[in-house]
C-alpha cells in the first residue's frame, strides 16, 4: 500500500511538472540531453571541449552558498548583460540602475535557494550590501565570501545569464579552480552543459573557488519568458527546480520536485 502511495504520488508531481512546461513551451530534459533547449536556448558551445570530470563526492550536509553574479558590479566594467530587448530592440530595463542580467541572477538565485532549503539542503543566499563594490576582494564582495567558503569546504555557485548574440556562449557550467571539480559541477553540467576548466584563462570566481552557471543566453523566447508577466514566475520556478535537482543528484539524492514550488517575490535594491 505505501509503494502504491508513493507511485502514485510521484505520477501526480510528474504530471505537475509537465503541464507547467507544456504551458511554458519547455519540456523536462534528461540529464546530459544536448541540443537548443526550448526554454534556455542554446546548451554551451564549448560542451565539446569539456577538459574536467567532477568525481569529487561532497557530504549532502555540505553548505551550499548562492551567489548572484554581477551584484556587486554594477555601473562599472562587469556590470552584466542588458539582454537582448534592451541593447538590440529599445526596450526599458527591468529596474533603473542596474543590469538585466543583475535583476534575473537575483530572482533566480533567491529561488534555487528558497526551493532547496524546502527540500532540505544546507543553502544560503548572500546579497552584497552595496551594487558597486570596485575591489573585488573587498571582503564584501561575492568572490570574497565564495573564495572563503570554498576554503572552509562548502559548494559556493553564482548564478549568471550569458551575453545575447554571438558574445554569448550557451548555457554551461564554470568548474571552480582551487580543486578537483566535485559531483555536484558534473550533474549541473549534464543538466546545462560545460565550460572548459580554464576557460578565458580562469576567470575571477572559478579563481576563487567558486563555480558560475549560465542558465542561458539573456535572448529570444528565453528572455521573452522571464519579461512576460504571465510566465515569469512559472519560468523562474522551472529554471530553479532544473539547478535544485541537479544539486539533487550530484550529493547522491533522488530530486522531489514540491507540488507547490515556492513563490519569490520581485527583486529591489538594496538601500
Amino acid at each position: 500500500m505505501i509503494l502504491r502511495q508513493r507511485w502514485f504520488r510521484f505520477l501526480a508531481v510528474m504530471g505537475l511538472v509537465a503541464s507547467l512546461a507544456l504551458g511554458l513551451g519547455v519540456s523536462a530534459q534528461a540529464p546530459g540531453w544536448t541540443g537548443v533547449d526550448p526554454l534556455t536556448g542554446p546548451r554551451s558551445r564549448l560542451s565539446d571541449r569539456k577538459d574536467w570530470v567532477g568525481s569529487r563526492p561532497l557530504p549532502e550536509t555540505v553548505d551550499i552558498l548562492l551567489l548572484a553574479g554581477h551584484a556587486d558590479s554594477q555601473n562599472m566594467a562587469g556590470a552584466g548583460t542588458p539582454g537582448e530587448a534592451v541593447a538590440l530592440r529599445g526596450a526599458a530595463p527591468m529596474q533603473p540602475g542596474i543590469s538585466d542580467e543583475l535583476y534575473w541572477n537575483l530572482l533566480t538565485a533567491r529561488a534555487v535557494e528558497a526551493l532547496g532549503r524546502q527540500r532540505g539542503l544546507a543553502m544560503l543566499f548572500y546579497d552584497p550590501p552595496l551594487r558597486t563594490i570596485p575591489d573585488g576582494d573587498d571582503p564584501r564582495t561575492n568572490w570574497s565570501l565564495g573564495r572563503q567558503h570554498a576554503r572552509l569546504g562548502g559548494y559556493a555557485l553564482e548564478i549568471h545569464y550569458d551575453a545575447y548574440g554571438p558574445d554569448g556562449v550557451g548555457s554551461g557550467l564554470i568548474p571552480p579552480l582551487h580543486r578537483q571539480p566535485s559531483r555536484i559541477d558534473e550533474s549541473l553540467a549534464q543538466g546545462f552543459g560545460a565550460y572548459p576548466l580554464r576557460y578565458r584563462s580562469g576567470l575571477g570566481a572559478p579563481r576563487r573557488g567558486i563555480a558560475m552557471l549560465e542558465i542561458g543566453k539573456l535572448e529570444g523566447s528565453l528572455e521573452s519568458a522571464l519579461r512576460d508577466p504571465r510566465r515569469r514566475q512559472a519560468t523562474i520556478n522551472v529554471i530553479a527546480t532544473r539547478v535544485v535537482d541537479d544539486i539533487e543528484r550530484g550529493l547522491g539524492r533522488e530530486p522531489a520536485t514540491p507540488l507547490e514550488p515556492p513563490l519569490v517575490g520581485e527583486a529591489q535594491p538594496s538601500a
